[in-house]
């Protein structure tokens, strides 16, 4: 169980889709709107659980059209999110835009998010820890994964949040940016070179 909790702390920490455009809103909204799109991923979050835990991920992935269609959609937005961070300039903006995302944008995010369905099939399908009890296991897994998960995101929140209110020097606004970017790039990649 140990070595599961910590499998789910160093996945999750690392930056993704999620927890960056989660850092955006904090930093560009505040703690409100913040809190409601990190509702939003926590759904959307649990649906990939759902999802991959069911099966229903892999059924609908198995069709290769639709698994073509899904992985275009996820690299192209993963993509996007790293062009829109790498160009904010000297802005500490994560992500621009004009209104907060919101809870249905948290869950569309990680609808699309690669990262989202590589991290809960390692999770999910690894680290056994109560063979001879498999559904008291995967409710396990799900009770330590949102307990993890939940403490994580409103760290990545908090961090948006307080590099707002810092006022750094431009060039450290835009070192942070390009640093945000090249872990979405490196996201991408790893997405772009997987078996899909």
């Amino acid at each position: 169980m140990l070595t599961f909790a910590l499998a789910v702390f160093f996945l999750i920490i690392t930056p993704g889709p999620g927890v960056l455009s989660l850092a955006g809103v904090g930093a560009a909204f505040g703690f409100r709107h913040g809190s409601r799109y990190l509702a939003g991923l926590f759904v959307g979050t649990n649906l990939v659980s759902l999802g991959v835990i069911t099966g229903l991920a892999a059924v609908m992935l198995a069709d290769p059209r639709v698994r073509t269609l899904f992985y275009l959609i996820s690299v192209g937005y993963l993509l996007y999110l790293a062009f829109r961070i790498a160009f904010a300039g000297s802005r500490l903006a994560f992500i621009e835009r004009a209104a907060p995302p919101g809870i249905k944008g948290g869950i569309l995010l990680q609808a699309v998010n690669p990262k989202a369905y590589a991290v809960n099939t390692a999770l999910f399908s690894g680290f056994a820890f109560l063979p001879e009890a498999p559904a008291l296991e995967m409710a396990l897994k799900l009770l330590i994964l949102n307990l993890i998960w939940i403490a994580i995101h409103f760290f990545w929140l908090w961090i948006g949040i307080t590099l707002r209110r810092l006022e750094l020097a431009e060039k450290t606004q835009r070192a942070i940016n390009i640093g945000m970017a090249t872990s979405m790039l490196i996201v991408v990649a790893l997405a772009a070179f997987a078996p899909h």
